[in-house]
């Protein structure tokens, strides 16, 4: 008889083996790194900005008890063959992969459908490309390795509801969600395969991405921190949710999930597109929200 689907791991599957974060040198991928370094897991960190990276390993070293558990590779996520290669050489030093987090992504500014092709095409490269390459390369060894793991991709709110203003990161990360799925989906079709999918959707969150001079700056109240939403990873994944999808102080789970609802509604009801942000429609939309859960 064969094993059910997996579809959670815990920190215990996770303690002391190795995890591969891209875009690991800042934002969510390095807080995700510094509390995976409390389970006491080798830490296989990816950047293009060979700079933060080197801070980011001095960061993570007092946090390890070998420094030899903290490997860091200077890849483009969008190069297939730079991925497999940094693949390669993870498994050359410690035989197999616990985590996979792709997490790489770049923000690309107010975009109109008709910007581009090239910063169109740069979005798509690091943002969806990144996250196949990702996929691609590692996947089937991780299932080959016959133990508990997880594959991370992390999306975004504005590839759920769409907002607009920002056409190619939102259609990046739409391509992150369906992709996702799709790894859940055949994945559950591989007899005792050990391997689990998740799709991380942070909420509002303090990083460099989305915050000019983000060295000077201060946090909003409504943001979470990078820290915050790392924990919140891994208490889902231990939970063994799919969907992670992060409130922050400024939204609460219900108003996310009253505002993907409506978006859904579009095509259920024949509405305009974006509805909510329509004149015709964006009074019918406050009514939707009217009882629901704010902070």
């Amino acid at each position: 008889m064969s094993e059910a689907p997996r579809e959670s791991i815990s920190p215990a599957e996770l303690r002391g083996r190795a995890a591969v974060i891209t875009g690991g040198a800042n934002g969510i991928g390095l807080a995700t790194a510094k509390r995976l370094a409390d389970l006491g897991m080798k830490l296989c960190l990816v950047d293009w900005n060979e700079e933060a990276l080197k801070q980011a390993r001095n960061g993570l070293l007092p946090l390890v008890s070998d420094e030899a558990d903290v490997v860091t590779g200077v890849v483009d996520v969008s190069d297939y063959a730079q991925v497999e290669a940094f693949r390669d050489a993870v498994y050359e030093r410690f035989g197999e992969v616990a985590l996979l987090m792709n997490n790489a992504g770049i923000d690309g500014g107010e975009m109109k459908p008709w910007d581009g092709p090239e910063r169109w095409r740069r979005v798509m490269e690091v943002n969806f490309f990144g996250v196949t390459n990702g996929v691609g390369a590692f996947t089937e060894r991780m299932i080959g390795q016959g133990t508990p793991a997880a594959i991370v991709n992390t999306g975004s709110k504005e590839g759920i509801t769409t907002p607009p203003g920002n056409a190619a990161y939102s259609a990046s990360k739409a391509g992150v969600k369906v992709l996702t799925e799709q790894l859940a989906y055949e994945l559950r079709q591989i007899e005792n395969c050990r391997v689990s999918a998740h799709l991380l959707v942070p909420g509002w969150t303090f990083t460099a991405i989305n915050t000019e001079d983000f060295e000077n700056a201060e946090k909003p109240d409504g943001a979470w921190t990078a820290d915050r939403v790392a924990e919140f990873l891994l208490e889902n994944l231990e939970a063994g949710n799919f969907y992670i999808l992060c409130p922050d102080n400024s939204v609460t789970r219900e108003m996310d999930e009253r505002r993907v609802a409506w978006a859904a509604g579009d095509l259920v009801e024949n509405r305009p597109a974006l509805s909510r942000w329509h004149p015709d429609h964006a009074t019918a939309f406050e009514r939707s929200m009217e009882g629901v859960k704010r902070p």
